[in-house]
């Protein structure tokens, strides 16, 4: 399954993080670039899915940040561990390598907004 964060200078500068799931992405607008620290959350807002054909897509406002594979760590399944509001990933991009995980939130009452963080890895 593929994975791709996009650079995406709208209103605001954001990046959308996008994961293959079922035949199409699931995205999250990020407003400040994901951090690989463990110790640094990041907003990630749940948007409307897209095609996957979005995954190559670029222009004068959206390029590609980072772009990759991903394996889902999280069971049965991706999708229902984000319908469930967490899911952890082991991302195989050029920027975002390792375990992340994407938890809803609900902050400020807001049932899109989840969390974005890197795993740390475990202590050997």
């Amino acid at each position: 399954m593929i994975f791709v964060v996009q650079q995406h200078q709208a209103t605001t500068l954001h990046w959308d993080l996008r994961l293959e799931v079922d035949g199409v992405l699931v995205s999250w607008a990020v407003p400040k670039e994901p951090s690989t620290d463990p110790h640094i959350k990041r907003l990630a807002v749940h948007v409307d899915d897209h095609e996957l054909a979005h995954a190559d897509y670029e222009d004068d406002h959206k390029s590609t940040w980072d772009r990759g594979t991903y394996d889902n760590l999280t069971e049965p399944d991706a999708a229902t561990a984000i319908e469930a509001g967490h899911i952890k990933v082991d991302l195989h991009g050029e920027r975002l390598t390792g375990i992340f995980a994407l938890t809803r939130t609900a902050m400020h009452g807001n049932p899109r907004n989840w969390i974005l963080v890197k795993v740390s890895a475990p202590q050997v």
